[in-house]
């Protein structure tokens, strides 16, 4: 099966590319548009998903604007987590619930087939891991976490990283996503190529304190280019996943139709 990749340049704002996902996704459920893939980078930004705490956010919102850091809240799942430049951001929106409606045992009421929620994350992670290691980065999963992590082994090897940092996994992607009633994907992954760390001081990323976090910057001399990162990324999601990557002009999505509500 094709999947539809599309690089947007620039940054793209928050409350755009959210917008972006919501047209695809409803295209993706009329049968009107393939499975696509956004890859991009966003101006600085907090966002909140589903059980975000207000005391997760360290800044307040004067500090924030101060900083040039916008704060927005969302539909996916997780608490606060930070986007900014340098970093790549990936937006995989996938029907992942296939089949016909089938009656609800419990009411005897029609339901839409269940997607595989977890097994969608973890091929997330495997997809990231996989890419990583075609960058010269091992890293892997932690049972009962989400997300990408690297190992204290790799971490040593890290001529810039304080002591610190080297001595328990540190976090190298993020991942928050949403599945939809019709069974459609939004929100993903978020990986950390050359961002400036110094913007995670202003949160508790994902609810947890002391939680290390590093990008390929800090373990790659030279550090690779942000297109490199999203050869590799696109080129790992379509192994993972069974997909054709199908690169595609960002020109095309400003031509399609009107952002749904």
């Amino acid at each position: 099966m094709n999947c539809d990749l599309y690089r947007l340049p620039g940054r793209t704002d928050y409350a755009t590319a959210r917008d972006l996902q919501n047209r695809i996704a409803a295209e993706i459920a009329a049968g009107a548009r393939r499975p696509t893939l956004l890859l991009l980078e966003h101006p600085p930004v907090y966002t909140f998903g589903g059980q975000g705490k207000p005391e997760n956010l360290l800044w307040d919102a004067a500090e924030c604007a101060r900083r040039g850091i916008a704060l927005h809240p969302t539909d996916r799942g997780g608490d606060v987590t930070y986007h900014g430049p340098g970093q790549l951001v990936g937006y995989p929106i996938l029907p992942l619930a296939t089949g016909e409606l089938t009656p609800d045992p419990a009411t005897g009421q029609p339901r839409l087939p269940q997607a595989d929620y977890t097994g969608y994350l973890r091929n997330l992670e495997k997809s990231l891991i996989l890419a990583l290691m075609k960058l010269g980065i091992g890293a892997g999963q932690i049972p009962g976490l989400t997300g990408v992590w690297v190992q204290p082994e790799v971490l040593s090897r890290c001529r810039h990283c304080p002591p610190a940092l080297k001595q328990s996994p540190a976090k190298i992607a993020s991942i928050g996503v949403k599945v939809d009633a019709r069974g459609i994907t939004r929100h993903g992954f978020a990986l950390n190529v050359a961002p400036d760390m110094r913007h995670w001081e202003g949160i508790l990323a994902c609810g947890l304190e002391n939680q290390n976090k590093v990008s390929l910057e800090m373990l790659l001399e030279p550090p690779p280019e942000m297109e490199a990162v999203m050869d590799a990324v696109s080129a790992a999601f379509g192994t993972v996943f069974g997909f054709e990557m199908v690169a595609q002009p960002a020109e095309e999505l400003a031509a399609s139709s009107e952002p749904q509500p």
